[in-house]
């Protein structure tokens, strides 16, 4: 049972998750007894009411009517690329420029964003629309949190696997990437920008998942991008340690652990 006394397994998300959720049991109980503590304080829904099977489509529905700016973490309803930038205005303008007047704009806000090729991201595209969620692994001090990230049209939503397991359908997300296409054709790049929920990431966190969805959505390796597939269509061969491996193999996790160091000297 959880520190709440509810038995977990009778959350009907628990089936997926199972096997990560005991391998994270076993491998930092610490960490998660104290994740699952603070998620009971807040906590006011049994567990157990929703239905798996409708995990897919309530997390499109959730991604649909993600607020009007509420104190759920803030996050946008219909943020379309009119409301950051001319589009009109811009079209006058070389790729580079674009690139140039996108990283300056957002340079000095506290978000993530990212100017990507074309190809790359009709690659990432592509692989989203057979394979529409993955299991994203953060780095922290004592170990990893897990986050599931599920698309929903161009959007793609993270929300903390503790917190699908405590809240079912009813967790908030905790970090949007906002992917722009209108440009892709004309000028042959795609823009990216975010939101988050500052209590739950800061942004080098938040870059450090962004940059997961390129490393496994946007890779040549089949290998990795097998991960993907085997989440989707095969979860019960899906393990969590390869996500880890090919993190660290990367370097992702290593500078973010060294940025979470350097943080709090």
């Amino acid at each position: 049972p959880g520190p709440g006394g509810e038995p977990l397994e009778e959350n009907p998300f628990y089936g997926k998750y199972r096997h990560k959720i005991q391998q994270l049991r076993r491998s930092s109980p610490d960490v998660f007894e104290s994740r699952m503590e603070k998620r009971n304080e807040v906590k006011k829904q049994p567990v157990g009411y929703s239905n798996q099977g409708e995990f897919i489509r309530c997390m499109e529905e959730k991604a649909e009517g993600l607020g009007t700016k509420t104190s759920k973490g803030g996050f946008t309803k219909d943020k379309t690329l009119d409301s950051i930038l001319n589009v009109e205005m811009v079209k006058e303008k070389s790729a580079e420029e674009i690139k140039q007047i996108w990283n300056q704009y957002f340079s000095a806000k506290d978000t993530v964003y990212a100017v990507i090729p074309a190809e790359k991201f009709d690659l990432i595209w592509k692989r989203a629309q057979k394979c529409p969620s993955f299991l994203y692994a953060l780095p922290r001090k004592e170990g990893y949190e897990f986050f599931v990230g599920q698309w929903s049209g161009t959007e793609l939503h993270f929300t903390s696997l503790i917190n699908i397991q405590t809240q079912g359908e009813t967790a908030p997300s905790q970090l949007v990437l906002y992917h722009y296409p209108e440009l892709q054709k004309e000028k042959g790049i795609v823009l990216m920008t975010a939101e988050m929920d500052s209590k739950f990431l800061v942004v080098h966190e938040a870059q450090c998942l962004a940059n997961q969805v390129q490393l496994f959505y946007a890779t040549d390796r089949s290998e990795t991008y097998k991960l993907v597939e085997t989440f989707n269509h095969r979860s019960s061969e899906f393990k969590y340690m390869s996500v880890i491996a090919e993190l660290e193999q990367s370097g992702l996790g290593r500078e973010l652990r060294a940025g979470q160091v350097s943080d709090k000297s």
